[in-house]
């Protein structure tokens, strides 16, 4: 059996962004001129006296003290309730207009009230929501505009989540006859590089208390700006009708298919007239490309089968927390794309829309995840990673009333993205007696097992059948509004589930860390398209992709180091990801690197060698070559090459090695002699395919600035700065832990953070000072909206100071 999915989605132009959002009317990004407070009153305030003043977005959890008192699922910060309040003229001339308010994401149990008149609450806080403020606007006179945020329940979540108005806020002004929230939605039915049919439904709102007939005009423009593909359809709405749809089809010679490689882009224009008059109009951008899903040979992208190359990845950026800037997910995304990184896996919630835009353009496939829990809450770790006494707040509580309508609200919202190609309805609720249990459990040779598993059955935990019937209802949810993608969801106790109808409610079978099972359940479940929706770092692990060819990819655990899920104190957060909480390749992205690049690569990293020879080689040696004269010292080789020579102050030791097949590494012990340790990556003839080299280095001598965005907008434009601390003769110090302090020049510029990617540093993320990790800070620097070159100075006791300058241009 074959399934194929023939997939254009839409990607929003960063000149469209807001438009695409919401699919209609003329939003306006109100993050500026707020303010805020801690305070858990029930109503809107009549006064923000001692409030303190804030951009959005804004996350206050990554802003406070870090303590050992508090929840280290959360990574050791606060929660509480919030306040924020905003005053906005409605201008007259909008008078006889809608008037909406836009919400990308706000953590959590959100409520909002204009002008004291409360529009809405939601609880969750990852999903986007809108409101029509238009029955309590007062036009012509400032509106009162205030949000409250309950995170009180701070240990809710297994991993940091952050806390307020963390993303983006838009003012939508639209005609009362308008295109739906969400309401563009194209899929085409053929995709291949002769023909493109790209199958458009509009959907249309009448706020009017009388009909009105209108005309709707769809366009596809090319990625060089030509049109090539027109429609025009009519319709008439009834007085008040919200549930109007026309559907169009366009059809393309020669369609350029988005691909990994080369994610072009086309513009979808929607306009809507009434009386030959243009009323709204939205502009997004889609990307022709097919799926195609073989229970035997796995995923095909554009008919060439693939392997995904996939990392789960949290929402939060280190000290910048939950509230990331487009500019730091673009350097991440890019970054995991250098190590062979192809998909993401949105864990376990929908996240920002910039992501789905930059994977659209940057070309990387998204899973996109849309919870953690359904029924019943998961054990929430307080003190250290599964240890102690769990708590149980979670999001549980909410799920009859919202579970169905969140799930459709993530669909609608990201249906028009190209990168996404396949939809997961929750990971991880199947955990065996983690609530839910089941007779198998026990054993008696059911599901293949003899000896209790997981404790054994416990007859009075929910039973584990009730998967089944939630996972089909929350299909037909996703079903209901995207029929062109596959729906999944993250099996943690797939033996146990194997049993229900939970993995049959499926299109595809996600396996999180049981790849002992593909073999099995490949001839148990012969149509069933099973592959790795969250996995170890282990060589074995991805071997378990590659020699399965029914196994179409894996999703490491993780992609990025995260705060939250810590362990005992100290600990900031979960630190095994391929990038660290900077955005920095660690030793096991390089690794990485050398099993998914098809460029080629070679790293060296080196540590004491371990007693036993038979030891394992390690995929987290740094690149130091600092150690005691004569000590006898492991050096590690990542590389795609199919052998290597080491060199040791340009003299071979020993003969090339093979590519190790068993391990992935290929090693030496070598007794440290000071200098440079260089490795040459080598093709079955000899031929250098690759060069890495590491340096002993000196003392601490000097900072020196490596990477740096010299230019960047007023508005709001970030400035990413990497800074290293070398020797006197430049090398990189890796053992410094300087503590470095930045001082920016004038009002252009403020400081949002420094990042130096230690985990176990609990101090002060708030001032502008801190310590160095393996010689290395990120600092990020933010545009205030005042023209002209800003320099900023770094300094650090006993060393030489660096300076940058930045332009922020109008």
């Amino acid at each position: 059996m074959r399934k194929k999915l023939l997939i254009t989605l839409l990607l929003p132009l960063s000149a469209f962004a807001a438009t695409a959002q919401v699919s209609f009317g003329k939003p306006e990004k109100i993050n500026d001129g707020w303010k805020f407070t801690l305070s858990d009153a029930q109503t809107a305030p009549s006064s923000t006296e001692g409030w303190y003043p804030v951009n959005l977005p804004h996350d206050w959890s990554v802003k406070a003290p870090l303590s050992p008192t508090l929840a280290s699922c959360t990574g050791y910060l606060p929660g509480g309730v919030g306040w924020y309040h905003k005053t906005i003229l409605i201008p007259e001339a909008r008078r006889g207009e809608k008037v909406y308010l836009y919400f990308e994401g706000v953590y959590n149990r959100s409520e909002v009230f204009v002008n004291g008149h409360s529009l809405g609450a939601r609880p969750n806080g990852y999903v986007s929501f809108m409101y029509d403020a238009t029955p309590y606007v007062e036009f012509g006179r400032e509106n009162a505009i205030a949000v409250r945020v309950d995170h009180s329940r701070s240990a809710d979540s297994r991993w940091y989540t952050g806390s307020g108005v963390y993303r983006d806020v838009w003012l939508v002004y639209a005609n009362p006859v308008h295109i739906a929230q969400w309401g563009v939605y194209a899929v085409p039915t053929v995709a291949t590089a002769k023909r493109g049919e790209l199958s458009v439904e509009v959907a249309l709102e009448n706020g009017l208390q009388e009909a009105a007939a209108l005309t709707v005009l769809n366009e596809l423009v090319d990625p060089a700006g030509k049109s090539v593909a027109k429609s025009s359809s009519k319709i008439a709405l009834a007085a008040a009708q919200k549930d109007g749809k026309i559907s169009a089809t366009l059809a393309v010679k020669n369609p350029q298919l988005w691909s990994l490689e080369a994610p072009r882009l086309y513009t979808l224009k929607t306009t809507v007239l009434l009386g030959g008059k243009v009323i709204d109009e939205a502009a997004t951008t889609t990307g022709f490309r097919a799926l195609q899903l073989d229970p035997n040979r796995g995923l095909a992208l554009n008919d060439r089968w693939i392997k995904v190359k996939g990392v789960c990845l949290h929402h939060d950026a280190g000290v910048l927390g939950a509230a990331v800037p487009r500019e730091v997910w673009r350097q991440r995304l890019l970054t995991l794309k250098e190590v062979g990184c192809n998909a993401i896996r949105t864990s376990h919630n929908p996240q920002t829309p910039a992501l789905y835009d930059l994977c659209d353009e940057l070309g990387l496939l998204v899973l996109d995840e849309s919870a953690d829990e359904w029924e019943f809450p998961k054990r929430k770790w307080l003190q250290g990673w599964n240890v102690g006494t769990p708590g149980f707040d979670g999001s549980f509580d909410f799920f009859e009333e919202w579970g169905a309508r969140d799930l459709a609200d993530m669909v609608r919202r990201d249906r028009n993205h190209p990168s996404i190609f396949a939809w997961s309805i929750v990971n991880e609720v199947d955990y065996p007696n983690d609530p839910y249990s089941h007779p198998v459990l026990d054993g008696k040779n059911a599901g293949g097992f003899t000896q209790p598993i997981f404790g054994g059955y416990k007859p009075d935990a929910p039973n584990a059948e009730r998967l089944g019937a939630i996972a089909k209802r929350m299909v037909a949810t996703v079903k209901e509004h995207d029929r062109s993608r596959p729906v999944t969801a993250g099996l943690a106790g797939v033996a146990m589930s194997n049993q229900t109808d939970f993995p049959g409610a499926l299109d595809i079978a996600g396996y999180n860390y049981t790849e002992s099972r593909y073999a099995e359940d490949h001839k148990a479940y012969p149509q069933r398209v099973i592959f790795g929706s969250e996995n170890s770092h282990g060589f074995d692990a991805w071997q378990a992709v590659t020699d399965n060819e029914h196994i179409f990819g894996q999703f490491l655990w993780t992609g990025i180091d995260y705060l939250g899920e810590s362990r005992a104190w100290p600990s900031r957060g979960f630190y095994s990801g391929l990038l660290d909480l900077g955005g920095f390749i660690k030793p096991r992205g390089y690794f990485r690197q050398s099993l998914w690049s098809d460029k080629p690569m070679a790293y060296l990293g080196a540590y004491p060698a371990p007693r036993s020879a038979n030891r394992p080689p390690s995929i987290d040696a740094m690149p130091v070559w600092n150690f005691e004269e004569g000590q006898l010292i492991r050096v590690v080789c990542y590389t795609n090459a199919a052998k290597a020579q080491l060199l040791l102050n340009g003299k071979p030791v020993g003969s090339p090695k093979d590519y190790d097949t068993k391990t992935g590494v290929i090693a030496w012990d070598v007794p440290f002699e000071a200098g440079t340790l260089e490795v040459i990556g080598m093709g079955n003839a000899g031929e250098e395919a690759s060069r890495y080299a590491i340096r002993t280095s000196g003392r601490p001598y000097a900072i020196k600035v490596v990477a740096a965005d010299t230019a960047i907008s007023r508005s709001r434009g970030l400035a990413q700065v990497t800074l290293q601390v070398v020797d006197e003769q430049g090398i990189p110090v890796l053992i410094s832990d300087d503590e470095i302090t930045c001082r920016i020049a004038g009002q252009r510029l403020t400081l949002m953070g420094m990042e130096a990617s230690n985990n176990a540093d609990m101090g002060s993320y708030t001032d502008n000072m801190q310590r160095a990790f393996l010689g290395r800070l990120l600092v990020y620097l933010q545009a205030t909206g005042e023209p002209g070159t800003a320099e900023v100075e770094f300094t650090a006791p006993w060393l030489k100071k660096a300076t940058v300058k930045i332009v922020v241009n109008d």
